[in-house]
């Protein structure tokens, strides 16, 4: 397996929570189905059509956090844009505090079962170019990127404790060594989503806020680089 490697980053970002349609929470990083729309926004797929083409679980990606989580609150201002006929007219708007994520940067490990899909982005990587502004949630918080490289993978089930550099996938099988001095977060994130954007899988994960290891019986990928990775 060939692993596209990829650094993603921006001033800020948010990836809305699920629990209702105007959450004002954000998941500390970008859930799968988020990475979906960004990946196709740099290989220019249509934004009605890119999810047909990560349905199936064609697609393999794997997450590592490389900036600390920081969250911080923004006030801004939601209007009805169906009665938006005047911009400047409107009358009452509802102000929400929003949080969002600071100074983010995260390294995203990315495998697709179409061949020309994959080269597709890696010519566009290595020559940073993207069809479609790239943006971490909201349109606003424009995002920037940079090629890391292409490695080989090798997949590892030995049970055998290991460091572990991307986000993993939580569940009571696995053995995890708690470090005292790091900041162990679990969540439950958006997964999958077909191609009426209805969210078809969520799963549990963990990662350290401060972007270290973490040690674990989990099966995971070692790549060339040494990095050790979980795909979700």
């Amino acid at each position: 397996m060939k692993v596209l490697v990829l650094d993603l980053w921006g001033d800020y970002a948010h990836f809305r929570k699920y629990f209702t349609t105007s959450s004002p929470l954000t998941f500390a990083f970008p859930p799968k189905t988020a990475l979906y729309g960004i990946v196709s926004a740099i290989i220019g797929l249509d934004k009605n059509e890119y999810l047909k083409y990560f349905q199936n679980k064609k697609c393999k990606i794997a997450i590592r956090i490389l900036n600390p989580i920081k969250k911080t609150r923004i006030s801004i201002n939601y209007i009805d844009t169906k009665i938006a006929v005047d911009m400047g007219g409107i009358r009452g708007r509802t102000q929400v505090n929003l949080e969002v994520l600071k100074d983010v940067k995260y390294r995203i490990y990315f495998y697709h079962e179409d061949n020309e899909l994959q080269e597709k982005l890696k010519t566009f990587l290595k020559e940073h170019k993207n069809v479609y502004t790239i943006s971490l949630g909201l349109s606003e918080f424009i995002a920037n990127f940079s090629y890391i490289g292409e490695y080989r993978a090798k997949e590892i089930n030995e049970g055998k404790m290991a460091e572990i550099h991307s986000i993993i996938p939580f569940n009571e099988d696995i053995k995890i060594k708690f470090d005292s001095d790091r900041e162990y977060l679990k969540d439950t994130v958006y997964n999958e989503m077909n191609e009426n954007r209805e969210v078809t899988e969520y799963i549990r994960v963990l990662f350290e806020r401060k972007g270290n290891s973490i040690t674990s019986t989990i099966p995971h990928h070692l790549l060339e680089s040494g990095e050790r990775i979980v795909f979700i």
